[in-house]
This record gives structure tokens, sequence and C-alpha cells, in this order.
């Protein structure tokens, strides 16, 4: 049987499993059984113990995906605190964004202490920030044997910030009954099997993804884990298929984004055996059926089997996990009439030239129940209404740390506020997008990532780095505006076919198309693009001053 915390499942499953976790560098793997592992972690927590740390404090920790940041990662459960990950900057040009975030985040969480990795000590705020440990310190252990402790199952495992792809940050507060909860429903509803499955990552430790998906479950469960920095992958995208064949990867996960650079690598790469792999899942961004299929395209010649690809929906305030299909079914799209989706409100089905394509995200995971209602009058929808979608049981964050008006918005009652809107079929999610982010013209509820899918595919704009969203136009009414990178040196004639891409997807002009260079647009620690953000840099004409070109069409 299962401990009932974080803590104590780690000390099973390093006395129990022989499975381990392969840090990856390049080509380059060197394998750590999850045993050892925690040996080095016990010792780290000795040391924070004799710094004071233990059940209630708070401990912050940066640095990039190594053994020593994962030994401290488990090291501040082993002493039975709550671990608190921080980003790493995005690109090097947002150094002080990244300093004055850090400085916010460590303020807000009531840090006591800060473990850092020793190469980025000069990044650090000096002034007002907590007693700062380096990883290469934390290493040389302490003279104090280990304690072990195992904290209360309600008091905090994880304080996970949000991305803040829509507001401020805020840390979701996760106990150690929910994160357990959701580690179990994860593994059901994934049918994992820790002496078969062979977990590969190369997401950010910082982000629920990363963390919970692919650390906590692999680290308490005893599955093999291949574990990459986000900078390999990023740096060359074909790694991640390398690895999975390399390692006969089982299991594996990345936003809509990371599919798209893989399937490109794919079109380049030699021969690989991906016909181990059974889920590849794709979250944390909108789903792109047509991306999606292109992945299995590519992929199929290496082995693929299509029904490996594992559309699923999750939120840090769920811990993670949130909906997930039965593994093997590959991707299952409803084809529903736009004018009844976007006029109406409803999901009626259509296989004529107006259909739009929305991708199943599966079932509630165990453990948690489903419902859409009225965003305006609260009411309980059926079955292809379209509205909030609400979420309720055991893996439910308690709510936001030290943000008691933002609690207020977030839960109906018993319900959590999801600020998606979706639809249910037969007990299965859809997600048609956020509320915040709709665009409403001549009564219409428009879906910013249909245009921005749309316009990612024209020869010359960066996919994945197109924002599209409302802007008061004239008599007061909405209206659309694309921002989009390129580096292209004719921006005219790219933002010309924007525009007329823009009328054939929705029937509507665009009030204004601009384009910006690379790596202008705001993004979130995760890689999320920042509509709220990129909308308020556009109302201040703050792009006319990007480094490389802006051109503007405006109607």
């Amino acid at each position: 049987m299962l401990a009932p915390t974080l803590t104590g499942r780690i000390h099973q499953a390093a006395a129990q499993s022989g499975a381990g976790v392969t840090f990856v560098a390049g080509e380059v793997g060197i394998r750590v059984t999850w045993s050892d592992l925690h040996s080095d972690a016990c010792r780290v927590a000795a040391t924070l113990q004799r710094r004071g740390i233990g059940p209630g404090a708070h401990v912050a920790i940066l640095g990039p995906t190594t053994r020593s940041l994962v030994t401290a990662i488990e090291a501040v459960w082993l002493a039975g605190a709550t671990t608190v990950v921080l980003p790493l900057p995005m690109r090097l040009a947002s150094i002080e964004e990244f300093v004055e975030q850090t400085r916010h985040r460590i303020e807000h969480a009531d840090i006591a202490l800060l473990l850092v990795d020793d190469d980025l000590v000069p990044l650090v705020p000096l002034t007002g920030m907590p007693p700062t440990l380096g990883f290469a310190e934390l290493a040389r252990g302490a003279a104090t044997p280990f304690t072990l402790v195992d904290p209360p199952i309600d008091s905090l495992a994880v304080l996970q910030f949000t991305s803040g792809s829509t507001a401020d940050p805020k840390g979701v507060m996760l106990p150690h009954r929910t994160v357990c909860a959701n580690l179990d429903a994860i593994a059901a509803a994934a049918d994992l099997v820790a002496d078969v499955d062979v977990m590969v990552s190369w997401l950010p430790l910082y982000h629920d993804m990363g963390l919970v998906g692919f650390l906590m479950l692999p680290m308490t469960h005893g599955v093999e884990l291949v574990l990459g920095a986000p900078q390999e992958f990023l740096g060359d995208p074909g790694r991640w298929m390398r690895w999975m064949s390399m390692y006969r990867g089982t299991a594996t996960a990345g936003p809509n984004f990371a599919w798209v650079l893989a399937t490109r690598a794919l079109a380049r790469s030699e021969r690989l055996d991906l016909s181990p792999m059974r889920i590849a899942l794709n979250g944390a961004e909108p789903v792109d059926c047509a991306a999606v299929r292109r992945f299995i395209d590519a992929a199929a010649p290496h082995g693929l089997r299509p029904g490996a690809v594992y559309p699923a929906f999750g939120m840090a305030e769920l811990v993670i996990g949130g909906t997930f299909p039965e593994p093997m079914q590959g991707l299952r799209v409803d084809r529903v009439d736009r004018d009844a989706l976007e006029l109406e409100h409803r999901a009626v089905p259509c296989d004529g030239p107006t259909a739009r394509e929305l991708a199943f995200l599966g079932k509630a995971v165990p453990g948690l129940q489903l419902r859409i209602v009225d965003p305006v009058t609260g009411a309980v929808l059926g079955d292809r209404e379209v509205g909030e979608l609400q979420i309720r049981g055991t893996s439910v964050t308690t709510g936001y740390y030290k943000r008691p008006e933002a609690d207020t918005e977030l839960f109906d009652g018993e319900w959590l506020r999801t600020g998606d809107l979706a639809y249910l079929v037969d007990g299965e999610m859809v997600m048609c997008g956020r509320i915040k982010d709709v665009i409403i013209i001549g009564g219409r509820n428009i879906f910013p990532d249909e245009i921005e899918r749309a316009i990612g595919e024209i020869d010359g704009v960066r996919a994945g780095n197109v924002v599209a969203f409302g802007v008061e136009g004239s008599r007061g009414k909405e209206a659309i505006v694309v921002v989009a990178e390129s580096n292209s040196d004719d921006p005219g004639r790219i933002a010309r076919h924007m525009g007329e891409r823009v009328i054939e997807t929705l029937g509507v002009p665009a009030k204004d198309i601009v384009l910006v260079g690379g790596g202008t647009l705001p993004k979130t620690s995760s890689g999320k693009l920042q509509r709220s953000l990129c909308r308020a840099l556009y109302s201040t004409d703050a792009f006319a001053d990007v480094r490389w070109h802006a051109h503007s069409i405006k109607r």
C-alpha cells in the first residue's frame, strides 16, 4: 500500500524499486538509481534540517535541469518542507525581468531558504532575500544524520506558481493529500506499469507538467525516467525523438508547439524506433488537430503507432492531471458547425466546409468530476452546450497562497472555476478556449487560437509565435488584431498574406496586422504566449520600438 504523503512514497520507491533516472545531455546519458539519488537527498536533507528547515518551511529552488537540482527538490520533501521551484529566464534579453519576477515570487511565497545552482548566484537579487545556499555547499552534506520526517497529509508539499499566461502568477497550494491523489489518478488513467514503462522528458521542472508528471510520478512509483533539460530540446528538437528511440521510451509529453518542432525534426531524421511509445501526451496548449496528424505522418516511418498520440487536459490548480483519454485511442476529433459554436454556443456535429475540428481530451481522471455551467447565470448545461468548465474532487487545490480575493473568483462553492470554455459529450471533454481570450464580434465568439494556427502556417511567419486578441474598434465594437514574429525581408507581403488569411478563416477582416522581429512577443516562464500583456503592449505602441522591424496594416 502506498504511503499517504509524498515523503513516505519517495522512501518506499527508493527501497523497493531498482528503477532510476538517466540524466541526458546531447547523446550522452548518466543513469542513477532512485535508491542512490535518495541516499544523496537524505544527506542534503540533513543539511537542511541543521539549518532549521522542516514541516511548514518554504524552500525555493533555482537551477537548470541537473542531478543537483533533482536531488535538492527531493531533499526538501524528505525534510518535510514545501518546495517552490523557480523558473529560469526564457531569453537572455529578459534578465532584468527575470530578476524582478524571482524577487516577487520569493517575497510572496515567504521563502525561508533559497537553494540555487552556483552558476546562477550572480543573478539572485542581493537585498531583501532569504538565506541562500549553493548546490555545491549542499552536496558536501551535514555532520549530523538525517532524521526521517513524515509531514501531516494536509501540509503543503508544493507551492506551484501559475504560468501567468492570462494574469499575474499566483502560488497554487498543493498539500500532500492532493498531490498523492492526482499522482494515483494519473497512474491509473494512463495504465502506468512501473516495471515496463520508460518515461522521457525535457520539460522544465518549474512547470507543473514537468515537476509532477515527469518527476514526482516516476520518483514515487519507481518508474524508469530519462530526463533532459529544456535547452537540450530547444537547441536541437530532434534529440527528443532520438532519446525516445535510444531508451525505448513508452511515455512522453509536450505542448503543441513542441510536437510541431518534433515533426520538422523527424522529416530530417535517420531511421528511429518509436514503436514502444504508447503515450505521446499533447497538453498545456490548445491541441491543433492538423498538427497532430502531421506528427503521426512524420513518425509513422519510424514505427509510431497512431494510437499513441494522447491529447489531454491539465492545470496547476489540479496538481496537473484533469482529463485523460484511454491509452492507445489516438486522436479523436469532433467536427462541429462553426456558426452554431460561435453564435449559439452549441457544438452541433457537422461535416461540411464550415466545420471546426476540436480534439476530444478524455474523461475526468479518477477522483475528479466535471460540469459545464453558463458563465453568466451559473446554470448547469447539458451535453454539447458550451460554457465554463468546472471541476471538483480529490485533486483540486486548496487555493492560492495569501490571495483570498483570487480564491473568491477561483471557486464556485466546492467547484473549481477553470476559466475555460468547453463542452461535454458522454462525459468526454472538448476544449474551446479561454473565456478571457474570446473575441466577440457581431455576437460571435471567436477563439484566437484558430486565427493563430492559420497565420502560423504562412511561410515567413514563426509558427507558435502568433498572438490574436480583441481591441475596441469603431463604434465601441470589438475588433481583431494579429501580431506575429517574422524575420522576413519582405514584411509587407507577409502582412498582406496574413490579412487575407484572417478573412479566409473568419469571414471578417482584422483591424490591424503587425509583424515584429523574432523573440519579441512576451511569453510566460513555461513558454506560453501572454495575450493580455501583448494587448497591453500594442495599446501603448510598444511594438513600434522592437529591435528588428515592425510593419502594420490598419483598416
